[in-house]
């Protein structure tokens, strides 16, 4: 039997013990802290824009194009689009649970790329972008000016060019993501003048695309002569432009009198924001938004720590301060303290009551040692099939406290009343008598817990997922 093996190697059988807890209490550090299991299935965006189109005609030239190569796409779940009369499309694919996010996107990129032939010039060249979705937000951060100094634009502005590169590069951050507007040149055509001077659309737009470029104006003098001397100078051109000024001199086209047409003359031009259709605040006043979310895999609470520290040690502008709107990490410590005192309490009220029956101080040592080993050491190979400490998993933990318990009673029962109607025998040949006896009945039960259990954590989709995580 294998009990008589680590009955008599009591040494043995304490180095495992010890083993187990240290890899459990590594395992630890080491597992990735959320909320909940993963149950979210992963979701692919497809953008494109079509400028000056309506919201039928982008739906019937781009969206069925686009649709109709990426419908069927291996794990789909459903897809949803959506088209707007700002020129804007997005199709949302949404994969089976469990599905690999990467391979996903690598699938509808090669599906998207099959329909651009079918799409418009004008899309291909705005570009046609297929990205995975955000994950659950991590943390909402609001940056404001308490006196309103800034004005929202401006506090984004900052946001863009000194947080969010920064913040991309902290170690756990999948995505961030600004919300708000930013600083942009608005052109705002009318339409009358455009029809006067028989100008259109895409002609003012090829102008700004023209003459709103950066090329290189070759360069002065010759080949390197030696490999520490080189008499060639690059020439740079005229930089992109700036100002308003600058935009409202681009000529559009020459007239049929001989007169150039300039961008002035059809359009009224002025620095504004990008967009218009949303704005942030925070506690009524102006802020720039930005929203983090979590990688796949990556700790939640390390992660959030990181982002806390960064931003605690930057330097901030006059007038400018960050809060928190949405923390999930303030949550998710709450709800890892509670589960952590619960599952504390039940093991003291468990050696309590084991000692009251018992009435043994030595027998309830046994539950004592066995809690902290079988609990730690689950943890390693919690970690070794990917599983996350979560308030599931936990709450598995604390189920598991009565099973290991019980388990331990009933061998320590046995070992006494075999040690009292048998003086001769040793505590070792109790022990090992006692095991013949209760292994049978102990698996037994054992078995009967998981034919209730395991059937759940195969059922699809999240309700199994949560069911193995509980498991």
């Amino acid at each position: 039997m294998l009990s008589k093996f680590f009955i008599y190697r009591p040494k043995f059988a304490f180095v495992i013990s010890i083993v187990l807890a240290l890899i459990g209490a590594v395992a630890i550090k080491l597992m990735p802290v959320s909320d909940y299991p993963d149950i979210t299935p992963p979701v692919i965006n497809v953008v494109a824009v079509y400028p000056g189109a309506s919201a039928e005609t982008i739906e019937s030239v781009v969206g069925a194009a686009i649709e109709a190569e990426v419908n069927g796409v291996d794990d789909m779940l459903y897809m949803d689009s959506r088209a707007a009369n700002d020129g804007s499309y997005r199709l949302q694919v949404t994969f089976n649970i469990g599905t690999d996010p990467d391979m996903a996107q690598v699938n509808v990129q090669n599906r998207v790329s099959a329909a651009l032939p079918l799409l418009p010039a004008v899309v291909n060249s705005m570009g046609v972008q297929v990205f995975k979705a955000s994950s659950d937000t991590l943390i909402a951060l609001a940056v404001h000016s308490p006196n309103d100094t800034y004005s929202e634009t401006h506090l984004n502005t900052w946001v863009e060019i000194n947080l969010q590169d920064r913040l991309a590069r902290i170690p756990g951050v999948g995505d961030t993501n600004v919300l708000g507007t930013s600083y942009a040149m608005r052109i705002w055509l009318d339409v009358d003048k455009m029809k006067a001077l028989n100008v259109t659309t895409s002609e003012v737009r090829q102008a700004l695309i023209d003459q709103n470029a950066q090329s290189p104006a070759g360069q002065l003098g010759a080949t390197v002569v030696s490999d520490d001397v080189s008499f060639q100078i690059p020439l740079l051109g005229e930089e992109r432009l700036t100002d308003v000024d600058e935009f409202a001199s681009i000529m559009v086209k020459t007239d049929t009198d001989g007169s150039n047409i300039y961008v002035s003359d059809i359009a009224d031009i002025e620095m504004g924001n990008d967009r218009y259709e949303s704005y942030a605040r925070l506690n009524g006043k102006p802020a720039s938004l930005m929203t983090i979310s979590l990688a796949p895999g990556a700790n939640a609470l390390q992660t959030g720590a990181a982002i806390k520290e960064m931003l605690a040690a930057t330097p901030w502008p006059h007038d400018m301060d960050y809060a928190y709107p949405f923390d999930i990490t303030n949550f998710i410590e709450d709800s890892i303290s509670d589960i952590t005192e619960t599952l504390l309490i039940a093991a003291v009220l468990v050696v309590v009551v084991t000692y009251l029956f018992l009435g043994n101080i030595r027998a309830t040592i046994v539950p004592l040692v066995a809690i902290p080993v079988s609990l730690v050491g689950t943890f390693f190979f919690m970690d070794a099939i990917g599983f996350t400490i979560n308030t599931i998993t936990l709450f598995g933990l604390i189920l598991a406290i009565g099973i290991v318990v019980d388990n331990a009673i009933l061998v320590i029962e046995n070992v006494e009343r075999l040690l009292n109607e048998n003086l001769d025998y040793s505590q070792a040949k109790a022990t090992f008598e006692a095991m013949k006896e209760v292994t049978g009945p102990i698996i037994a039960s054992t078995l009967v817990m998981l034919a209730v259990f395991l059937p759940v954590s195969f059922l699809p989709g999240i309700t199994g997922r949560c069911s193995r995580s509980l498991d």
